[in-house]
């Protein structure tokens, strides 16, 4: 067999994440008769098939699902040495910490303070993206090491737990539910999500507070005195696909359109959504028109310091040991 080579693992990842040739091909910039050519000679170089095709839908078999996985690792791979290098051939190579805006278990500013007081060298440059994201930005390399809420893919990484913590479902002050002491998923009815989906799915499935990845990177000085804005600075828009529902306090329908934190407040004041928050944010940002209540049925979520298995950076073990020391200390308080 022939090596193969990432053109064809591109192809091949996009049309069994699409399961939809035209769509792959839309995404790939390309006509799609080329691309199912494309995918039949991969086919007959591996001596497998991939996808079973039928005139309605495209499936992957078992072949298909094993490749899958290994051309998404493949080809991070491939993507993290060219950013790797690029990084440090930089003239000031900077520490890229991969974190979902405002889910940091309230341990951040501290993180950096006793990062910056070990002077690596290395200002910290944080790489926002939306719940979920972080492992993919280590693997790819647009992260050094990162801050993964409940990480359920943390191949190719090592890990070290920092906080756990409960999931809150914020309230208007006037819904019924506020005057609950803790509520469960069968309590929740139509009530829905910023993005559409029913709350009762809980915070973890519906990813109902992620955020638009790549919203931008902030060089942080070498004290930890950070150049974005501080507060709700920062946050990404919030995703508004997927399914309608209504809001069992107010009768909206559908994704809200919030595209950031504070939007997203007034929606929940208004009585037009609901939505999960870890405890530490909630402390964060108390609502006198918003009631936070515990979910008894939903598992709390445990935030993790995480990094790539191979790597030797001096400025990710101190990034490490800062963060460990922090969470032992908040524990303690």
């Amino acid at each position: 067999m022939n090596d193969l080579e990432t053109r064809q693992l591109r192809y091949f990842v996009a049309v069994a994440e699409e399961l939809n040739f035209g769509r792959a091909a839309d995404r790939l910039g390309m006509a799609q008769p080329p691309l199912s050519r494309a995918i039949r000679e991969l086919e007959r170089q591996l001596g497998v098939v991939l996808l079973e095709r039928t005139t309605r839908r495209v499936e992957l078999t078992a072949p298909g699902q094993t490749l899958l996985r290994d051309a998404r690792t493949a080809l991070a791979a491939v993507s993290a040495a060219g950013r790797r290098a690029q990084h440090a051939g930089e003239a000031r190579p900077r520490l890229r910490v991969a974190l979902k805006a405002d889910v940091d278990g309230g341990l951040l500013p501290r993180i950096l303070e006793e990062y910056a007081a070990q002077d690596t060298g290395q200002p910290v440059a944080l790489v926002l993206g939306r719940y979920g994201e972080q492992a993919t930005a280590l693997r790819d390399g647009r992260a050094d090491v990162g801050l993964l809420l409940d990480a359920a893919d943390a191949r190719g990484l090592d890990s070290e737990p920092l906080v756990t913590e409960p999931f809150l479902l914020a309230v208007a002050a006037d819904d019924p539910l506020a005057t609950y002491a803790e509520v469960c998923l069968a309590d929740l009815g139509d009530r829905t999500m910023p993005d559409g989906k029913l709350a009762d799915q809980g915070p973890l499935s519906a990813e109902e507070c992620g955020f638009v990845p790549a919203v931008g990177r902030w060089p942080l000085s070498g004290s930890g005195d950070w150049g974005g804005s501080g507060g709700l600075g920062g946050l990404g828009s919030l995703g508004t696909s997927g399914a309608s529902g209504t809001s069992g306090a107010s009768g909206t329908s559908g994704a809200s359109g919030a595209s950031d934190l504070p939007e997203i407040f007034r929606l929940i004041e208004l009585g037009t959504i609901v939505c999960y928050f870890p405890a530490s944010l909630t402390r964060r940002y108390p609502r006198p028109d918003i009631v936070y209540l515990p979910v008894k049925d939903v598992p709390p979520a445990t935030l993790a310091v995480a990094w790539p298995q191979d790597s030797r950076s001096t400025a990710v073990a101190a990034f490490v040991r800062a963060a460990t020391a922090v969470a032992a200390a908040a524990a303690l308080v």
